[in-house]
């Protein structure tokens, strides 16, 4: 398989999964080429021509096989020894259709300081290779015993002189030891087999550790991989860029996202190199389509999903602040609030993220001097593009999803940009404007760690922010790592946040911490008056204001006014920033007032931080009940408004407040309706569509429904499909009298949903041949598969006999979710009216007989809970979609502990 001259690959001991996972979500992120790490091969239950064969069908060409360790200037014997391991190799390429093996520089004891020998055992290993139409790039270890950068390996190289050895280059081994990259300007292009990028934060640990685990994607860490790709473009190299990246957060993550990540990064750093590259070379390396990312103007809003506890806590502060509730959307639960050109939108409608009584930040609106442009960018840069629900009198705003679901709206300038504000009705009210906010500084977000180099790839490459060197603050709930990034007029700002070893909340009850910044000209003169009119100011301790002193020179009058009002104070070279703070608005949320004074840029001091932090934690915890609090996330089962297509499910679930949906792609009864999404593609691209504009996620996909007759085989285009909408799980169901074979098909089913990511969770429905828990473990522990799962729902566990005593001695990974319901007391006397009531005429938890508690106690805590209450009867009084909210809101009730205040 030939590609296009410098073509993107990436090494797959980049991503997580086995070599099939792996394989997959680099065809999925659109690379072109893959390096096969040995380890992935070995570990593969696939042979060198299957992968081949998955390769040439999936598009990708495998570019080349590594690594082959520990081979030159070695005596005798042990030559004898490695060219029959190279012969082995030399078979496992072949059969693979891999063109290049790479040959990393020695760290054998056995090895000895002579690059004459060297030169001649590597040219003789490009002989064997030469002989099958092979080549062997050889590669300079940072760590190499003799050999350890890429002059020394070039000169070796050159020494051996032969047309199948050439050189590999891998930035990080050359910008790791502070070589100067310009020497690789001296090699010819055609000597230079294959190229590694990757790019890594600075340390100072040993250079192993270094490499093995904190390496990064491009543009994420400190290396000047512009430069470097620059100076291999001047030898006229034209083969694959690949990206060979150690990293333990990556080999953890949904290889998919991660490979999305990488090939984001690859295009950003070529756009890069683009921009300074002489002409000839410019043309080979800009990437295609891409249009360039315009310029950005300012923060237009920011919008904060609310609910009825949370909102009206939020609208008081912002009064306090001296907005005013200056509009509502015509078609919308949707508040315009605003003060000076400061925005900020409050929605009252269910969204799945907020947990009840809290306050988030779900969309940013940004001033972009070409919205459509800025679209295509992010198609570009596989970035969804969010459809947007309107009427047809209502502007139409381009969005884009973030790594963390939050909406980037992309609003016009002038007047063309303020016609989204004709879709708010004037409520009357005019800002007081005491607060004498003038705008939005910045806005800041929380991410988790796994999240976090995504999302500032996100705002780098999609928005064109460039993104500053990132912070440590030794806080008081664990180390928190932070980064800016900001346009170059600093018009817009984003700081991300992440607490790199922490697990939970970052304090009592505060989920991921998230602020909005306002601009004032007199920080003081605002705080004055926002106290006066009862605005929550986060009181800061006398403490800091002592030192404050101490450190600084400050006029005494000025240090009262700080302390006065609780007025942060930093200084820097440039200037100094003077920042407050509300308290904790519905948990998360909180403003802040910052004023900057003689070109101060920054965000602030680190070392003020945990001041503020350790502050909003003394407040929290005032505030918080003795009451613990439990939340469940909840998935909208198909069945309970099967009438509702895939993308009007999604919409229903987005809606009503679930998180997750359960997806019908096979019918059980002829007379129910029939979405065939495994092959209808107009359906998939629409259900997709709805999933990336609202962030539901689907949890599990059914039924794989395995009869007498049946092949495991046949679903095999249902578990793809399943996978392509981001499934974790399959329902499945046995209704077969043969254990033996039952257990087989079963086991077989499992084999072909583990490379994709999914398990079976099978469901136990008593009128089938395997009618209960005992008869459904018994299936589990003959199966013997990892991904194998039990499916307990609760009408099937009461109506089948089956004991919550039994249920509780099982493995607590068996379980991933749960089907919740209840029904009326009893069993129904024949089989008809078992089934009629499992399909028709289940109740809310709670209104029935079933000891929902008592089942639900007995799992695993924190599975997922998913409604799957259909009620005919219900839904044709009051329709779909709001039996489905009405099933949520009946859960909720019953099913969740009393929830704290949301201030």
């Amino acid at each position: 398989m030939t590609h296009d001259i410098l073509h993107p690959a990436v090494a797959t001991v980049s991503l997580s999964g086995t070599l099939e996972d792996k394989l997959a979500a680099a065809a999925a992120a659109r690379f072109r080429g893959v390096e096969i790490f040995a380890s992935d091969l070995v570990a593969s239950a696939w042979s060198p021509e299957r992968v081949r064969a998955e390769c040439v069908r999936r598009g990708l060409s495998i570019d080349l096989y590594q690594p082959f360790r520990d081979f030159e200037a070695v005596p005798p014997d042990l030559l004898a020894a490695n060219l029959k391991r190279a012969e082995r190799t030399f078979d496992i390429l072949e059969r693979l259709g891999a063109p290049t093996l790479l040959v990393c520089s020695t760290v054998a004891r056995d090895a000895v300081d002579d690059d004459d020998l060297a030169a001649e055992q590597l040219h003789e290993l490009a002989d064997r290779a030469h002989r099958r139409g092979l080549r062997v790039a050889y590669e300079a270890l940072a760590w190499g015993r003799f050999v350890n950068t890429y002059a020394h390996a070039w000169r070796i190289v050159r020494r051996a002189d032969h047309p199948a050895l050439g050189l590999c280059l891998d930035s990080f081994h050359v910008l790791s030891r502070g070589d100067d990259p310009a020497g690789i300007r001296v090699v010819p292009g055609a000597k230079l087999f294959h190229v590694q990028l990757a790019d890594a934060p600075r340390m100072t640990v040993d250079v192993v550790e270094w490499s093995r685990h904190h390496r990064l994607f491009p543009g994420l860490g400190s290396f000047d991989l512009t430069g470097f790709l620059g100076h291999v473009l001047s030898t006229g190299y034209t083969g694959p860029l690949s990206l060979e990246v150690f990293n333990d957060v990556y080999r953890q993550a949904e290889p998919r996202r991660a490979a999305i990540d990488g090939m984001r990064s690859l295009i950003a750093l070529r756009e890069a190199v683009s921009v300074s590259a002489p002409p000839a070379s410019r043309d080979r390396i800009r990437p295609a389509g891409l249009p360039p990312a315009p310029r950005l103007g300012g923060h237009v809003f920011t919008e904060l999903a609310v609910d009825d506890r949370s909102g009206p806590v939020v609208a008081g502060a912002l009064t306090a602040l001296g907005f005013a509730h200056t509009g509502q959307h015509r078609s919308k639960p949707v508040e315009l609030w605003e003060q000076g050109a400061a925005r900020i939108l409050l929605n009252h409608a269910p969204h799945r993220t907020v947990t009840p009584g809290t306050a988030a930040i779900c969309a940013l609106g940004l001033e972009s001097a070409d919205p459509a442009a800025s679209a295509r960018r992010a198609d570009r840069l596989l970035v969804p593009v969010l459809p947007r629900l309107r009427q047809p009198e209502e502007a139409e705003l381009m969005s884009v999803a973030a790594p963390d679901g939050t909406a980037v709206f992309l609003v016009g300038a002038g007047q063309d940009g303020d016609n989204w504000l004709q879709d708010f009705g004037p409520t009357g009210d005019l800002a007081p404007g005491h607060g004498r906010i003038l705008g939005t500084d910045h806005v800041s977000l929380t991410d988790s760690v796994d999240d976090f180099d995504e999302s500032t790839l996100f705002y780098r490459a999609v928005l064109g922010l460039r993104t500053e060197a990132a912070t440590e603050i030794a806080a008081p709930f664990g180390l928190i790592r932070g980064r800016a990034a900001a346009d170059p007029e600093h018009l817009v700002t984003i700081a991300l946040n992440t607490a790199p070893l922490r697990r939970g909340d970052w304090a009592p009850a505060v989920p991921s911490p998230q602020h909005v910044a306002f601009r004032t000209d007199d920080a003081i003169a605002s705080a004055r008056a926002l106290r006066a009119h009862g605005a929550p100011i986060l009181a800061i301790p006398d403490n800091y204001y002592a030192d404050l002193g101490a450190r600084l020179d400050l006029p005494a009058d000025q240090l009262d006014a700080l302390r006065e009002h609780s007025i942060l104070y930093d200084r820097d070279e440039h200037g100094a920033l003077l920042h407050f703070y509300t308290e904790l608005l519905g948990s998360r949320v909180f403003f802040s007032v910052v004023q900057r004074v003689d070109g101060y840029r920054g965000l602030g001091d680190p070392a003020s931080a945990p001041v503020r932090m350790a502050a909003h934690r003394e407040r929290r915890l005032r505030t918080l009940r003795d009451t613990p609090t439990r939340r469940h996330d909840y998935s909208l089962a198909h069945l309970t408004a099967l009438s509702l297509s895939p993308p009007e499910l999604v919409d229903a679930a987005a809606d009503a407040g679930y998180r997750y949906v359960g997806l019908r792609l096979r019918r059980v009864t002829p007379q129910e309706p029939h979405y065939p999404l495994a092959t209808d593609p107009a359906l998939m691209r629409s259900t997709k569509a709805r999933l990336a504009a609202t962030g539901i996620e689907v949890l599990d996909i059914e039924l794989a429904r395995i009869g007498p007759d049946d092949d495991p085989h046949e679903f095999q285009r249902f578990l793809e499909a399943g996978a392509e909408l981001g499934a974790r799980h399959v329902i499945a169901q046995l209704p077969d009298p043969d254990r033996a074979r039952k257990t087989d098909r079963f086991a077989r089913l499992c084999e072909l949903a583990r490379p994709l990511g999914l398990t079976v969770d099978l469901e136990f429905p008593s009128w089938t041949e395997t009618p209960d828990l005992r008869e459904t473990v018994r299936v589990l522990r003959g199966a013997d598969q990892p991904n194998a799962g039990i499916l307990v729902d609760l009408l099937h566990f009461a109506r089948s006999g089956s004991s919550v005593a039994d249920l509780r001695q099982l493995p607590g990974h068996w379980f991933h979710f749960v089907h919740v319901c209840d029904a009326p007391p009893g069993v129904p006397p024949t089989t008809e009216e078992i089934i009629h009531t499992a399909r028709f005429e289940r109740l809310f938890p709670g209104e029935g007989g079933i000891d929902v508690h008592g089942i639900l106690d007995a799992l695993p805590p924190g599975l997922p809970f998913a409604l799957e209450i259909p009620r005919a009867t219900l839904v044709a009084q009051v329709g779909a979609k709001e039996h489905a909210r009405l099933a949520l809101a009946a859960a909720r009730d019953h099913l969740d502990a009393a929830q704290p205040a949301a201030a």
